[in-house]
């Protein structure tokens, strides 16, 4: 690790990680050891910040998650380059955001700064050069780490001479801690009185700056805050907050923590109720003060993910890949909280049925740049299922719908199975299935659309 040039506080705390896996630990959370977190504060309660808040958001950096290829959708580049809407990409979105709310509320200190993996860094920067006013005080991104694949059977770090780049993997973006550490980007904010850090994903362009919250969150005193929402049908295989039983401490669990028997109820939505937004805050001085007390490591929760070293070839040799959640700090500081959030503040994009719910009229554009669900849909993303044969990958998909996408603001569910073209003016209202059983590309003209 050292001589891939990853920092001394990422080391440790992965080192940290490999000796609780040797001790047989795997990170699971069992249901019989949480129960539901209930009565939590709820932003649509507070009263309408004041237009200016300057001197809080001057003394605020803005993180934005950025390490992300998009490999999942078949792409080799940036995740954040793909464009969203109207031919805008992620990342110009975050950068509009930035700018005009600096402008806005008189707070030409706003400090913003990217969080980019070895992989992104390039293409971003370059991207990026569209606005020079961007970057704080010369600087506009850090790099997360790297980590060891471990063979799943010595726990050593795995050899792949045919490809040395498979041997590594991104540690999760528990990594954000070690990484702001380990830089010296942690130090120098704190050097120029930045006292509070917002850090979100960068495909999450409902994220954006609340003063509401960064006041309540100033108020609170807390060391971490973290924004819920309510979750529904799409959100059951997501990262939920619970409560501990034995010290009555938040904490996160994600699916890799769950055990088996417990599936179900990690499901259950209506026992389960709030999902992590990955939107967190976090007070930058407590946290130095946590990391000089842990020796430089936060003890976050292990996640152990099981894999092959070649993730296209099962028959490599099998590997664990060690992660952490940066969520997973909600337990490590004495005071944290939670807070739910509105649904428009979470719009990631994970899948190309994600993209087409923000290219579609079911998410609006503000004033401020954001992409909010449309009010009339009372919180609740449609459903998006498309047939992964046909969908997956976004050169696919982009030639499904280069028409543009269907009008769904009227639309519960909509599951498109075989392949097909749309056309423009297609509008989906109820439940809506497409189903094409032939081997030929099904065109779906024109009109209205009713399940």
């Amino acid at each position: 690790m050292r001589a891939g040039g990853v920092a001394e506080p990422a080391i440790n705390a992965f080192l940290a990680a490999v000796a609780k896996v040797a001790a047989g630990e795997r990170g699971q959370i069992p249901e019989s050891a949480i129960e539901p977190a209930a009565e939590l504060p709820s932003l649509d309660s507070f009263p309408a910040a004041a237009a200016s808040g300057g001197q809080l958001l001057n003394q605020l950096v803005v993180v934005k998650l950025n390490g992300g290829l998009g490999t999942s959708m078949g792409l080799d580049r940036v995740k954040s380059l793909i464009a969203v809407k109207g031919g805008e990409t992620f990342l110009d979105f975050i950068a509009k955001q930035i700018l005009q709310l600096r402008v806005r509320s008189h707070a030409p200190r706003l400090a913003f700064y990217l969080m980019d993996s070895f992989s992104t860094q390039a293409d971003t920067l370059d991207y990026l050069r569209k606005y020079p006013a961007l970057s704080s005080e010369g600087e506009l991104d850090f790099l997360q780490s790297k980590v060891p694949k471990l063979d799943a059977q010595t726990l050593l770090p795995v050899a792949w001479p045919a490809q040395p780049e498979l041997e590594w993997c991104p540690p999760g973006h528990g990594d954000l801690y070690p990484s702001l550490l380990g830089c010296g980007l942690l130090d120098k904010l704190l050097a120029r009185g930045i006292r509070f850090l917002f850090v979100s994903n960068s495909d999450n362009l409902g994220a954006t700056v609340d003063t509401r919250l960064l006041n309540y969150f100033a108020r609170s005193g807390s060391s971490f805050l973290m924004e819920v929402a309510v979750r529904t049908a799409a959100d059951r295989k997501g990262g939920h907050l619970a409560r501990r039983r034995a010290d009555g401490r938040l904490l996160l669990r994600e699916a890799a923590q769950c055990l088996v028997a417990d599936d179900a109820a990690f499901q259950n939505i209506e026992r389960h109720r709030f999902f992590n937004t990955n939107n967190l805050w976090i007070r930058l001085d407590h946290l130095k003060a946590q990391l000089d007390q842990c020796g430089g490591v936060l003890p976050l929760a292990l996640i152990t993910n099981a894999k092959t070293v070649d993730p296209r070839d099962a028959s490599s040799p099998k590997v664990l890949q060690i992660e952490s959640a940066m969520g997973a700090a909600i337990e490590c500081f004495p005071s944290t909280g939670a807070i739910v959030v509105p649904r428009c503040r979470f719009a990631p994009v994970k899948t190309t049925g994600d993209l087409l719910a923000l290219r579609s009229d079911a998410y609006r554009l503000t004033d401020d740049f954001q992409l909010v669900l449309d009010e009339s849909r009372q919180g609740r993303p449609p459903v998006i299922e498309l047939d992964s044969k046909h969908y997956k990958l976004l050169a696919d998909f982009e030639a499904a719908f280069a028409n543009g996408a269907p009008s769904l603001l009227n639309c519960d569910s909509l599951k498109v199975s075989g392949k097909m073209v749309f056309s423009a003016r297609v509008e989906c209202r109820g439940h809506v299935e497409f189903l094409n059983t032939s081997a030929e590309t099904q065109s779906i003209e024109s009109g209205l659309y009713e399940g």
